[in-house]
C-alpha cells in the first residue's frame, strides 16, 4: 500500500491541450490514499486550454508549451522533467505528437487515453468515424505511448453500447464518463495495485 503522505508515489505529468477534464479526474484519483501517482506538473501546448484552470486549483505547478518547435519544446519538457523529478507522463487530451527520441527517453511511463476501442479508430475525429460506419460499440483504451500513433501496448479498454439516436456529442460525454473511470483503474494495474 502507498503512504497517503505523497513522498512515495510517483512524480507525474499531466499533459493536456483542452477542457482537462481527464486531468481533474486524475488529480482527485492521485489524491487518494491508493493512489501510486501524485500529479506534480501540468504542461499545456495551449495558453487558453481550461484544463490550465485545475492546475491553479490544485496549486499544482503548470507550463505552457506552443510546440510550433518541436525539437526546442521537448528539450525544455525534458529539461522541466528532469528539475521536477517527474518518472511517469500521464497524456489526457494532448494533441501533439511526441517524437520517437523524447518517447525512447521515457519508454514504458508514458501512458495515453484514446476514445475508441484500440486498435480501431487511431487518430482524429473518432466518434464521427465510429457513427459514420454504424458501428454497435465504442469505448476508450488507456495504452503505453510508442512512436506509432495510437499503437502501444493496450493497459484497459471499456467498451460503451452506441444507442440508435446517437449523435458525435452524446457519444463523447458516454465515453468521457468511462474515461474518467478508466484512466485510474489503467494506472493502477500498470503498478500491480
Amino acid at each position: 500500500m502507498v503512504p497517503s503522505t505523497g513522498y512515495n508515489k510517483i512524480r507525474t505529468a499531466v499533459l493536456i491541450s483542452g477542457r482537462g477534464s481527464n486531468l481533474k479526474s486524475l488529480i482527485k484519483f492521485s489524491r487518494s490514499s491508493q493512489s501510486p501517482i501524485s500529479i506534480d506538473f501540468v504542461i499545456s501546448n495551449k495558453s487558453k486550454a481550461d484544463g490550465l484552470n485545475y492546475a491553479k486549483k490544485f496549486k499544482i505547478k503548470k507550463k505552457i508549451l506552443n510546440f510550433k518547435n518541436k525539437n526546442l519544446s521537448e528539450k525544455k519538457l525534458l529539461s522541466i522533467l528532469k528539475i521536477n523529478n517527474i518518472n511517469m507522463i500521464c497524456l489526457a487530451g494532448f494533441m501533439k505528437i511526441l517524437s520517437k527520441n523524447f518517447i525512447k527517453k521515457f519508454k514504458g511511463k508514458i501512458l495515453n487515453i484514446h476514445p475508441s476501442l484500440l486498435p480501431k479508430y487511431k487518430g482524429l475525429n473518432t466518434h464521427k468515424r465510429v457513427l459514420n460506419n454504424k458501428e454497435k460499440y465504442s469505448g476508450c483504451t488507456v495504452h503505453f505511448v510508442n512512436s506509432r500513433l495510437d499503437s502501444g501496448k493496450i493497459i484497459l479498454q471499456k467498451k460503451v453500447k452506441i444507442s440508435k439516436k446517437e449523435t458525435v456529442a452524446s457519444l463523447s460525454k458516454k465515453i468521457l464518463v468511462q474515461e474518467h473511470k478508466l484512466y485510474p483503474k489503467a494506472i493502477l494495474k500498470v503498478f500491480n495495485l
